[in-house]
């Protein structure tokens, strides 16, 4: 058993070029084989006519001569008669095997052979004598032929004979072989050129299907169908032409439309970032982009096989639900670093008080509570926990950059957010690359000053650093996706403003610059603003406020 089952796996079925020249040139063969046989048969039936249509005409024309009607009416059979001599002459003249003249009793009066005359004829002339024209191929004295057989009649119409004219059937024999010998040559060529073409067709099918079988191309489309609706990514397949190939459900989710197979990626029909992404030089490998409402990952990847481009895939990796976890770590991180500020100066105020009444200063205690009871919020104007939260752990981390955060006396929020993440990602974001324009600035003291003020359910954000502004020939590209002014180049960096205008826009609002500034003898850097629509939600007491 062990060894027919290693013999069972050892065979291989041969490959799909060699099956395709197989089974075309046995096709050919069979199909070149019958019809030369068809063709040398009915060439041969036509030669045999001919022949029998030749043999007629010399007949006719021997009895149409009233010689042979007289002699054989009047004269005998004889090898030196009139009818031996003039009949010789004919078949001589025309090639033909035998001219033979009979009498109405089919004796004949002439025949190649001076012994038979005088003889009965060997084959039956009864249709002959019976006034009727005769064509076959029979067997004589002399051998097999095709025969021509007509009535020989006196000038008053009666038979009184026959004229019998046969042409050798190795004649036709001989002209047949030479037929099929040229039909086989015929043949031949005909059977080369389909087996030329069926390797070059096997050649070029190889080439298209990759070198695979029809069973390999079987399971590689199930696996290919079972990896693209199976996978959570996005996929698109391009060709070397630019025209897409592969797509699935998932790219077709990310990004809304995508042309047909076949169709070229189009910047009309799609985001011009995914176009941005099949050009980029190098290729990109898990760059952040912002495609509509929703952050991915994308990697680029060239098909190669055999040596050959195949064409490119773009592999999209959906971020948004790690993005949505991020910044509501971020706002959970931000209120965590407010309450744990607001601890830390509760601590120090039960400190003074504990102080002030250990020393038994009861009046001052007493001023410093109605002091701290008439005290709202850490943050004049304004209440919000998250963005009192957010503004603490930003103030904590651009002092460790020596960056001070100034919230103005301008601020005032009435009301709380009604999108914290939203919110919270767009002003992070203007305060991050504020804190790190200050940081690398030449003014010092560095300092980012923000503003924050209620219009209506909307929120406005100012925020102003003392760096040394925006680069005129950056002014275009200032929102870009990738744009920076970091020295590194980590696919990481340059989304932050990006960022936080796609989310300010996903609502109505936006993110613009108001002035780039510039360094010294500028006044500041530079100045940002926000809006973010419906961010606030008001309740009938703030209102009446």
């Amino acid at each position: 058993m062990a060894s027919r089952r290693g013999s069972s796996t050892s065979w291989r079925r041969p490959e799909l070029v060699t099956r395709t020249i197989a089974v075309t040139s046995v096709l050919l063969s069979v199909v070149v084989l019958l019809c030369t046989v068809a063709a040398v048969v009915l060439l041969r039936r036509d030669l045999t006519t001919q022949y029998e249509q030749r043999a007629l005409a010399i007949a006719r024309s021997v009895s149409e001569d009233p010689l042979f009607a007289r002699d054989v009416t009047v004269g005998s059979p004889t090898v030196d008669g009139p009818v031996e001599a003039e009949a010789e002459r004919v078949r001589r003249a025309t090639g033909a095997l035998y001219v033979v003249v009979t009498d109405d009793r089919g004796i004949r009066y002439s025949h190649p052979d001076p012994d038979r005359i005088g003889e009965q004829v060997s084959t039956s002339p009864e249709e002959a004598l019976a006034g009727h024209e005769v064509t076959t191929v029979e067997k004589g004295t002399l051998g097999l032929s095709a025969r021509g057989k007509v009535p020989l009649r006196d000038p008053d119409g009666d038979v009184v004979g026959e004229v019998s004219v046969g042409i050798d059937m190795n004649r036709i024999d001989s002209d047949t072989r030479q037929l099929a010998t040229t039909l086989a040559g015929v043949a031949l060529a005909t059977l080369a050129l389909g087996l030329l073409g069926a390797w070059v067709v096997g050649r070029r099918l190889r080439r298209s299907t990759l070198g695979l079988q029809p069973e390999q191309m079987a399971d590689l489309l199930r696996e290919h169908e079972a990896v693209l609706r199976g996978v959570r990514d996005g996929i698109i397949g391009v060709d070397n032409e630019g025209r897409v190939t592969v797509t699935n459900p998932q790219s077709e989710q990310l990004l809304g439309t995508i042309p047909p197979r076949g169709a070229p990626l189009d910047p009309d029909e799609v985001d011009p970032v995914v176009i941005d992404l099949m050009e980029q030089e190098p290729a990109p490998t898990g760059a952040l982009r912002l495609l509509g409402d929703k952050a991915v990952l994308a990697t680029r990847l060239v098909v190669r096989r055999e040596g050959r481009d195949l064409g490119q895939v773009l592999i999209l990796r959906d971020r948004s639900d790690l993005d949505t976890l991020a910044r509501e770590l971020e706002a959970t991180r931000a209120l965590t670093d407010a309450l744990r500020a607001q601890a830390h100066e509760h601590s120090n105020r039960l400190h003074a008080l504990q102080g002030m009444l250990h020393l038994g200063r009861l009046d001052e205690a007493e001023a410093y509570l109605d002091e701290l009871s008439t005290e709202r919020t850490w943050l004049p104007g304004l209440d919000d926990a998250y963005l009192a939260g957010l503004l603490a752990a930003k103030s904590a981390a651009a002092s460790e950059a020596a960056v001070r955060l100034v919230v103005d006396e301008a601020t005032y929020v009435d009301g709380s957010l009604t999108r914290p993440l939203d919110t919270i990602t767009v002003i992070g974001n203007l305060l991050d690359n504020a804190v790190r324009a200050a940081a690398l600035g030449g003014r010092r003291p560095a300092t980012v000053t923000v503003t924050l003020a209620s219009d209506g359910t909307d929120l406005v954000v100012h925020v102003v650093d003392s760096g040394d502004g925006i680069p005129t020939g950056s002014l275009e590209t200032l929102f870009d996706h990738g744009f920076t002014t970091r020295e590194d180049d980590s696919p990481d960096h340059g989304i932050g403003l990006s960022l936080a205008r796609h989310t300010a826009r996903a609502f109505g609002g936006d993110v613009v610059l108001l002035d780039p500034g510039g360094p010294p003898p500028a006044e500041h850097g530079a100045v940002f603003e926000a809006r973010l629509r419906g961010a606030l939600h008001r309740t009938d007491e703030e209102v009446a406020r």
